[in-house]
């Protein structure tokens, strides 16, 4: 069908069942900012959204630029420590000569091998630095020039689509340090840093632009769009009637006569304390206001509690930074058990986890701690495709077991996943408050069909197979049990 530039019309779009099914996504965090690779590590994103900590502190490497401006910022100490009065933009020399180093098809393949179903890469982030050879003009003549100068969109996108990947651009609508540079310093800033002007003219060519080179199967907007609904709904109509699988993330909040209101700090002041107080109360939960239409939600950093009837998408780095951080630490990274534990517990409530990569600037390359959990979701899901890809949520989420094992729960027709976040220590488990229908056969997935089931009422005891396979978690087939 044909898609009108009105609300109405754009809202009958559909999720395809493709984004749905995959459940594994790849973010690209990869710009100028990879070559200083910086941001301090005392603090995670949660205490900047809840208050606890300030904008000094971001543990985000790729808002360096920012970050720089900020008086008494870690990143204005370190770098007049290490570079002195050196200008942010003169790390792109460096960043353009690590491309050389590139190979988008090792990076495929590693992306492939970790059984991620799509990559989305960041094409502009908020120092405006593009990449790829953009032909849309900048009105300022200074960052005439300011991309990459190869077309790693293009590049990338072939490589991933030749790996048998979806493949998705980000684009940051909403900030633009090359258009407006204020330093921002806190949650309110953020959106009130939305630039006017010549701006939004800008940003939606180059997106047109984006759609045109590449079309992309994901569009993901960050922050805010720059212009009002009526031109925003025109860009979206064209992309659905150019991609119509494509989907769109929810930060597209349109520009409002409360910008410039937000910029007058007794404002910014109010609006920063009612935004801490709704983070609170929502427990932590790191998401972006909700548009007037989006294909799904995107929490940052974080999870729900419960099944979503509407389809999301968790956002997160392997340590506390999208961008490379090269003072990142062991500690800092998620463990094995937390990132499988993680992507097991979102695809039981209708999520997808976007996990991120951020490379290093210099030289092109993906960092050996990244690498190493790229392998472990690769061996996780070689074991265990079954009860994860192309599922759907059950009647819950959650369970546990008589021993107190955590348990997640998918399906796929009539057969249910049932996953222990933990290792038993018997010789079987009894899973609390799960009833199996006359019939129901159960396997281990990558084991035998078991024998001596026992039915306890409510539960169910399962014997463990020898070599249970799996270390940190693993699934339970029930097969036959009715939608």
């Amino acid at each position: 069908m044909a898609y009108a530039p009105t609300l109405e019309s754009l809202r009958t779009h559909q999720v395809p069942d493709w984004f749905h099914d995959a459940k594994l996504g790849i973010f690209i965090h990869w710009s100028v900012s990879s070559v200083p690779a910086f941001a301090p590590r005392s603090a995670g994103i949660e205490e900047i959204f809840a208050g606890e900590t300030d904008q000094t502190e971001s543990p985000y490497s790729e808002w360096y630029w920012n970050s720089l401006k900020l008086p008494g910022s870690a990143v204005q100490r370190h770098h007049q420590e290490t570079y002195g009065d050196l200008p942010y933009e003169s790390f792109a020399d460096d960043y353009r000569k690590g491309l050389e180093q590139w190979q988008p098809e090792a990076w495929a393949k590693h992306f492939r091998a970790a059984g991620a179903r799509y990559v989305v890469l960041v094409t502009k982030h908020h120092d405006g630095f593009c990449l790829w050879p953009s032909d849309v003009a900048h009105p300022d003549a200074k960052w005439k020039g300011w991309n990459t100068g190869r077309d790693v969109v293009g590049e990338l996108a072939s490589a991933v689509r030749e790996a048998g990947m979806r493949y998705g651009v980000y684009y940051s609508g909403g900030l633009d340090w090359t258009f407006d540079d204020r330093p921002l310093e806190g949650l309110v800033d953020v959106f009130a840093g939305m630039p006017g002007g010549a701006y939004p003219a800008y940003a939606a060519a180059q997106v047109r632009e984006l759609i045109e080179r590449v079309a992309p199967d994901v569009l993901w907007n960050d922050i805010t769009w720059p212009d009002y609904p009526a031109e925003l709904w025109r860009l979206l109509a064209h992309y659905y009637n150019a991609v119509p699988e494509g989907v769109i993330n929810d930060r597209w909040l349109t520009r409002s006569w409360l910008i410039p209101l937000m910029r007058f700090r007794p404002i910014t002041r109010l609006l920063e304390a009612l935004l801490v107080r709704q983070i609170k109360k929502s427990g932590g939960s790191i998401a972006p206001p909700s548009p007037p239409m989006c294909d799904y939600r995107t929490p940052e950093y974080a999870s729900y509690p419960d099944i979503q009837t509407k389809k999301w998408e968790c956002v997160r780095g392997m340590d506390k930074s999208f961008g490379y951080n090269h003072t990142s630490l062991p500690e800092d990274f998620l463990s094995k058990e937390d990132l499988i534990h993680s992507l097991i517990d979102i695809v039981s409530k209708n999520g997808n986890l976007l996990l991120n990569v951020g490379p290093r600037g210099r030289d092109a390359q993906i960092p050996e701690p990244q690498l190493e959990r790229l392998r472990w979701l690769g061996e996780f899901l070689a074991q265990n495709a079954e009860g994860i890809y192309d599922t759907r949520p059950w009647t819950r989420a959650e369970g546990e077991t008589r021993e107190g094992i955590p348990v997640r729960f998918t399906c796929k027709g009539e057969t249910v996943y049932a996953f222990l976040l933990g290792r038993p220590d018997g010789d079987s488990v009894t899973f609390v408050d799960l009833p199996l229908p006359a019939g129901a056969n159960l396997h281990w997935l990558g084991a035998p069909k078991l024998a001596g089931v026992e039915r306890l009422g409510g539960d169910t005891k399962v014997p463990l197979p020898e070599a249970l396979p799996g270390e940190v978690a693993r699934a339970l087939a029930i097969e036959g049990v009715p939608g």
